[in-house]
Formats: structure tokens, C-alpha cells, sequence
């Protein structure tokens, strides 16, 4: 089912998310399906549960060929619970991002150019991967998400954040 993603000023994605205690549940089954709906129809690079108003460590992200992103290199789809990053460097990376709770706006926010991320499928397997470039900054945003910070609350430089359509004449949407 496609899901209302929540903007940003709803407290509600200020709130840290809880951990999944039970995997392989009809309930987690559903937020996941609900997740993937919503993504798809907002063009979504990711998305993480409390943006549509479930305070649960749960994200996806995944991107093929995505008309917001279109020279972002591929990230593999995954949908990722309970997650854990470690970053794998000191060095840092600023670069582009917006986000389905920012509808419209874009900025440069400073992300670890290499982590670790760990945690679980949605049955329990464990999932552990070294990533950088697009693939990291993607999924450090997500998991933002659930500490209940949004993009802007990284940005060192507001002269660097502005509408989309201002900064990027042609480039559709947002995250």
C-alpha cells in the first residue's frame, strides 16, 4: 500500500526508531510491502519506516537507473533491519542529497566516503557490507532516519541548500 510520507516539521521523524525484536512476521512482511510501494511511486533512492510514520529500525534503498539521480552509480536493493554502520575512514565526502521529507530541496551534506553497515534481512539473516561512493552516502542518510535526523540537521553550509528546481534546472524530485 502507498504510504504518506511524512514532511519534515512532523515530530515524529525526530523520534529514534526501535529495533525489530521478531523477523518473518506478517506485520514486518506488510511495512515492507508498504515501503517498496511508496518508494516506487516517489522515485525514492530509499526509504526508511519513520518517514511514513512507523518508529521501527527498518530502511530500503536501491538504485538502478533513477531519473533523480541520473549519474548516480547503481545500488544494489536491499531491505535492511536493525542496522548498524561503522565507519571504515575518517574522510569525509561532501555531496548532494534530498529526501522524500524534503520534498523539493536539495543539499550538500557531509557523509564518511567508506562504512560498514550490518544488521539483518528481513527473516534474521545477517547482511554485512563495505561500501563508499553513492552506496554509502545512501544508506548513512537512511539511517539517519531512525537517530530521527534529517539531512539538513548535517548541512555545515546553508548557502549550499535550495529548491531543486532552482539548483538543478531539469532534474526531477527529491531523495
Amino acid at each position: 500500500m502507498i504510504r504518506v510520507v511524512l514532511r519534515m516539521g512532523d515530530p515524529r521523524l525526530l523520534q529514534p526508531s526501535r529495533p525489530i525484536a521478531d523477523f518473518g512476521t506478517p506485520e514486518l512482511a506488510a511495512l515492507l510491502q508498504d515501503l517498496r510501494d511508496t518508494m516506487a511511486v516517489e522515485n525514492g533512492a530509499g526509504l526508511a519506516a519513520p518517514q511514513i510514520g512507523v518508529p521501527l529500525q527498518v530502511v530500503i534503498f536501491g538504485v538502478e537507473q533513477n531519473p533523480r539521480y541520473p549519474d548516480a552509480e547503481p545500488v544494489p536493493y536491499t531491505e535492511l533491519v536493525n542496522p548498524v554502520l561503522t565507519p571504515l575512514s575518517m574522510a569525509m565526502e561532501e555531496g548532494w542529497e534530498g529526501c522524500l521529507s524534503v520534498p523539493g530541496l536539495r543539499g550538500v551534506v557531509p557523509r564518511y566516503q567508506e562504512v560498514r553497515y550490518e544488521g539483518f534481512d528481513p527473516l534474521g539473516q545477517p547482511i554485512r557490507r563495505d561500501v563508499s561512493g553513492f552506496h554509502a552516502r545512501v544508506i548513512q542518510h537512511e539511517c539517519d532516519h531512525l537517530m530521527g535526523i534529517l539531512y539538513p540537521m548535517r548541512m555545515r553550509d546553508l548557502s549550499r541548500f535550495g529548491f531543486t528546481d532552482i539548483l538543478f534546472p531539469g532534474v526531477e524530485g527529491e531523495e
